[in-house]
């Protein structure tokens, strides 16, 4: 008997059944069975799922002699199901890898519940993946089952049968089927959850829920949309029949109202000589099973009670009333943003007019982020090496709590941060300030940049649309006019950005600020930075970070960390970083406990600090990372398309700064022989760091500092000798890399 039973009804998806039974049967979990139903589907569904059958034992094909529906060809799945537990998943849909290790983990550690809710992302055909807004309700906290009753918010959720793992014993001593016609998940899902004696939640995103461009049936226009009256008859007679569920029912009815204005509303589903019967049929149930009672805000109770009455133009009237009120106040707040944007912009050039403020000086990072990178350091050192300057740090009022006790925040779009920009002397940020600056006279701006430059930037990007998607490279020169002074790392960096932003700046070669902090950090800091983590004492923690793919709409994890995981033994942690993308990060999808999330960590120096090696690809993290004396590893699966795409400016594979892989295996292969911290390791991690850090020795924001804001050009303290610098000591250390690493 296998553990599951997946459950794939078929009907016109013979453009998405491939990668629908590849999910399942790439799953890392083995134990399970598929059922395909092939619903008498007029394409190639019955043939596809014929030829997973002959290929893999555990897919068993079915065939319907007519087209049933979803509801029947689902019973049918359920009839040959011999799994402890009954999965259903749509055909156009896909499981995410590992889910059924996730959804098998969870079952075991909440004791066999009757159901288990996991959650699921919106895919839509552009490839951006949306998580479901609702996931919130999946907190594990708290008892490990329970029933519905104990919480009840779990009815918001989306009430369909993909999204749940049901025991099947369960299920055929309640005799739960599924009904014909459309809303078929309706008379399921209720009763289902209601009858449960336990259910768990587990939350990870386990479905990728594709919308399609068409095709849904539930975006066709048909009268079979009426079926839902019926589905919710069923519902009611199922109360009917278990009056011990009679709690329910004020729920239920708010819900039925609320599904079936969410029909009428929806310009694609009814027919509109048929919408008026839609709307009497509502009234009839409305009136057939009005049970008051459920909570409801005061524009839901007016519609409802407008369905009640039947009241059809009334209801129609207030529904044209909304849709002006809420086009009336979209133009109100475009008129006040365009009157505020004027006002600002006037604000502005007033005070440009006015005094420079010699002591006041500006600072940003990340497109208004938190207290981080490059000009964080640069102002901390500020702060203490000159007299009387008084600094601001602009950003999002989100990441206000980064920003330490003695330096202002300023809010992007405020009449302050107009002052700011116009009257400070001094402005320093790692990207470009708001378009709208006009430098002024005696005011002095200093670009940090971000890292070391391995990949393709500025103007060299003009031949890589991929990577440059909507750039605007007028704009990014006349920005790059403002500079006065550019950071550099080392002379790579300085000879890449002059040729990249070609302008007559003055290029700073004197090292990274913000890795100063590894050569000042005590251990003590170290081992706190790990306890703040969650990093089990002992443990050797790997930091994986890395870089975003130009050529992906949607990032997707390149590397299974949880086969890694396994690979590695319990000693190891992974601290997983995942990479931002145009349309956002990538989904969590899981929930191992040796798997650190720390995507939204605002400080990579700290990661870096906290961790023992660094799993990296293209990501300028590594150029810093060396500096620690501690291993790296790249995964460069995907470097031809890496290449083409975004393209570098030296190869990394001839010149890494340590050990490489190719592929998943190799990389897992690298981890258990333990060459990712043998001496040929350290040997290319030394040469990495002499190329690449000659001036990072703990001194450089002092020396940024001293020259930018203080004047002086002579005098500045001179790089120290990588032989006489010192760095945060790691957690582990292999014995053959420390007699490298001591010459």
């Amino acid at each position: 008997m296998p553990r599951f039973t997946v459950i794939v009804p078929a009907f016109r998806v013979q453009a998405y059944l491939h990668a629908c039974l590849d999910s399942v049967l790439g799953q890392s979990f083995k134990d399970f069975e598929i059922v395909v139903v092939d619903d008498c589907s007029p394409d190639a569904c019955g043939p596809i799922a014929d030829d997973y059958a002959r290929r893999d034992p555990r897919v068993t094909a079915l065939h319907l002699p007519h087209n049933a529906g979803l509801g029947p060809a689902r019973n049918a799945g359920m009839e040959r199901a011999t799994g402890d537990y009954l999965i259903f998943l749509d055909g156009d849909d896909t499981l995410l890898p590992e889910s059924l290790q996730a959804i098998a983990d969870r079952i075991g550690a909440t004791g066999d519940p009757d159901v288990l809710m996991y959650d699921y992302a919106r895919t839509y055909w552009s490839g951006r993946s949306v998580r479901n807004v609702l996931a919130d309700r999946l907190d594990e906290r708290g008892p490990a089952s329970f029933r519905l009753s104990d919480r009840p918010e779990l009815l918001h959720l989306l009430m369909v049968v993909w999204n749940k793992a049901y025991r099947r014993s369960f299920v055929e001593a309640e005799g739960f089927t599924f009904p014909p016609g459309y809303y078929e998940d309706t008379p399921w899902t209720y009763p289902v959850l209601m009858s449960a004696g336990s259910i768990a939640v587990l939350d990870a995103v386990c479905v990728s829920y594709r919308q399609r461009r068409r095709g849904n049936i539930l975006s066709t226009t048909s009268e079979k949309h009426f079926d839902i009256f019926d589905q919710y008859d069923r519902v009611f007679a199922f109360l009917d029949a278990r009056p011990e569920l009679d709690v329910w029912r004020p729920v239920l009815f708010r819900r039925m109202l609320d599904h079936f204005c969410a029909v009428h509303a929806s310009p694609d589903r009814l027919p509109r000589p048929s919408r008026a019967a839609f709307f009497r049929r509502a009234t009839a149930s409305c009136r057939r099973y009005r049970t008051p009672g459920a909570p409801a805000p005061r524009r839901t109770r007016l519609r409802h009670g407008l369905l009640r009455l039947g009241a059809r133009r009334t209801y129609r009237a207030l529904a044209a009333t909304r849709r002006i009120g809420d086009g009336l106040r979209r133009g109100a707040a475009a008129l006040r943003r365009a009157v505020r944007g004027a006002a600002l912009q006037a604000h502005y050039r007033v005070q440009r007019r006015l005094p420079l403020r010699p002591r006041d000086a500006v600072f940003a990072a990340g497109e208004h982020g938190g207290y981080a990178g490059e000009p964080a350091a640069i102002e901390a050192t500020a702060r203490d090496l000159v007299p009387g300057l008084r600094t601001t740090w602009i950003c999002d009022p989100r990441h206000a709590h980064t920003v330490p006790p003695g330096t202002r925040t300023l809010t992007p779009g405020t009449f302050a941060y107009g002052s700011a920009l116009a009257r400070s002397t001094y402005l320093v940020n790692d990207g470009p300030f708001d378009r709208r600056l006009a430098k002024r006279r005696g005011q002095i701006l200093l670009q940090t940049h971000r890292g070391t430059p391995l990949r393709t930037v500025g103007t060299d990007l003009l031949d890589r649309p991929a990577a440059a998607r909507d750039t605007d490279f007028e704009q990014l020169l006349r920005d790059v006019d403002r500079w006065d002074f550019a950071l550099s790392a080392n002379p790579h960096s300085t000879l890449v950005r002059e040729r990249a932003y070609p302008s007559g700046y003055t290029t700073l070669e004197h090292g990274s600020p913000r890795n100063d902090v590894y050569h000042r950090a005590e251990p003590a800091e170290v081992a706190r930075l790990r306890e703040t983590l969650s990093i089990p004492a002992g443990a050797t923690a790997l930091l994986y970070a890395p870089a975003p793919r130009d050529y992906r709409r949607v990032q997707r994890p390149a590397l299974d960390l949880e086969r890694l995981i396994r690979v590695l033994g319990p000693q190891f942690v992974i601290l997983d970083r995942a990479p931002g993308t145009p349309g956002g990060s990538r989904p969590r999808t899981t929930t191992h406990p040796r798997i650190i999330d720390v995507t939204g960590h605002p400080s990579p120096e700290t990661l870096a600090l906290a961790s023992d090696a660094l799993i990296t690809d293209y990501a300028s993290l590594m150029f810093d990372y060396v500096n620690l004396d501690r291993p790296v590893v790249l995964h460069l699966d995907d470097i031809e398309a890496y290449e083409a795409a975004r393209g570098t400016y030296f190869d990394i594979t001839a010149f890494p700064p340590g050990v490489v892989a190719r592929g998943q295996d190799e990389l897992f292969d690298i981890f258990a022989t333990d060459h990712w911290r043998g001496s040929r390791s350290a040997q290319l991690r030394a040469a990495f760091r002499a190329r690449f850090c000659p001036y990072d020795d703990g001194n450089a924001a002092e020396r940024v500092v001293r020259r930018v804001f203080l004047g002086e050009t002579d005098g500045l303290p001179l790089p120290v000798p990588p032989s006489a610098r010192r760095t945060a000591l790691p957690a582990q250390q292999d014995p053959a890399e420390a007699r490298v690493a001591q010459g």
